[in-house]
């Protein structure tokens, strides 16, 4: 009888089948991610999606080479004024699409090193915290729009202060 060695992910994936090796790999599921197209002495822009996650989890944060500082961020109506103000993160409820949109709760880029360039893309790092605490990553691609229309008139963009 021959021996066959595995390497171990490979054998933890066989043993616990597929679908939890991968899992493991996409905890959420990212749709109609989008940065809004800045110019270049602009600082700050947001980044925009729809999040679907496989089990309780919080998105705790993010980041992208083109910010320096990429903060989860809540826009809401306090009495007559609309506020902007970090968050600690974003509760997904397993099996719920949560928006992240121009008015609510978004990614705020700050610091930019660089302009978004509509018809280009961003990376994006999303970090999502488990209900056992357990963090982890998740790499993606935005495109950028250009500014203009519903998302322009929500209040992101040229000069906003934080």
């Amino acid at each position: 009888m021959t021996k066959i060695s595995l390497p171990l992910a490979l054998a933890a994936a066989l043993f616990t089948g597929a679908g939890a090796f991968a899992q493991a790999q996409a905890p959420v599921q990212v749709h109609d991610a989008w940065v809004r197209a800045s110019v270049p002495q602009q600082k700050a822009t947001g980044a925009f999606m729809e999040l679907t996650a496989s089990q309780d989890t919080r998105l705790v944060g993010a980041s992208s080479p083109i910010a320096g500082v990429t903060e989860v961020h809540e826009m809401k109506m306090e009495g007559d004024v609309m506020k902007m103000r970090a968050v600690p993160g974003i509760d997904l409820p397993a099996g719920q699409s949560v928006a992240l949109k121009p008015g609510g709760y978004h990614l705020m880029m700050m610091d930019l090193r660089e302009a978004a360039v509509a018809g280009t893309s961003v990376p994006l790092t999303l970090v999502f915290e488990g209900r056992d605490g357990q963090r982890q990553t998740l790499e993606i691609q935005a495109g950028v729009r250009a500014l203009g229309g519903a998302a322009a008139a929500a209040g992101h963009g040229h000069g906003m202060k934080h």
